[in-house]
């Protein structure tokens, strides 16, 4: 049974009633319990990485200008386009720090660079070192320490040169 394929029964065990299972093949043998205690997750919707463009609230009738004098068009507000989401490559736990005595791997407004430890992800008690393939600035964090993340889910917002 290959990680993918444990991924995906690890997903389909979360959201059924399941309490444990065990699947044995020629390979060998994988068995998945649930914890005792309810599992809250949260998924945060992706950040968009488009350039939008804010409209002011509409005028009222008395405030708008004559249609023989229209006044100046305001400059409308440009998101910054230089900002990557880096998201979760599997399922497990997030966590900012190596142990609970060591300082995090990261915080708003530290500079990384490509291999840098950004976090680490337990999955099945492997602890999974996850590190930046991009250059830049962590101008947000996305995941609250010690929670769960799924596959795919936006952890950072890194602003790029």
């Amino acid at each position: 049974m290959d990680l993918k394929q444990i991924h995906e029964l690890i997903k389909l065990i979360n959201k059924s009633n399941i309490g444990e299972i065990s699947i044995e093949d020629k390979d060998g043998k994988v068995t998945i319990k649930q914890k005792d205690e309810p599992v809250v997750s949260y998924a945060q919707a992706p950040l968009p990485q488009q350039v939008y463009n804010v409209v002011a609230p509409q005028q009222t009738i008395s405030e708008q200008p004559q249609a023989n004098n229209p006044g100046p068009a305001a400059p409308a507000a440009k998101a910054p386009d230089n900002l990557v989401t880096i998201k979760s490559p599997m399922i497990g736990t997030f966590y900012r720090r190596p142990s609970p005595d060591k300082p995090n791997f990261t915080e708003i407004g530290t500079e990384i660079t490509v291999g840098k430890t950004l976090c680490i992800i337990e999955a099945m008690k492997l602890f999974n070192e996850i590190e930046s393939e991009i250059s830049g600035t962590i101008v947000k964090i996305l995941v609250e320490d010690n929670s769960p993340v799924e596959y795919d889910q936006p952890l950072f917002l890194v602003e790029t040169a």
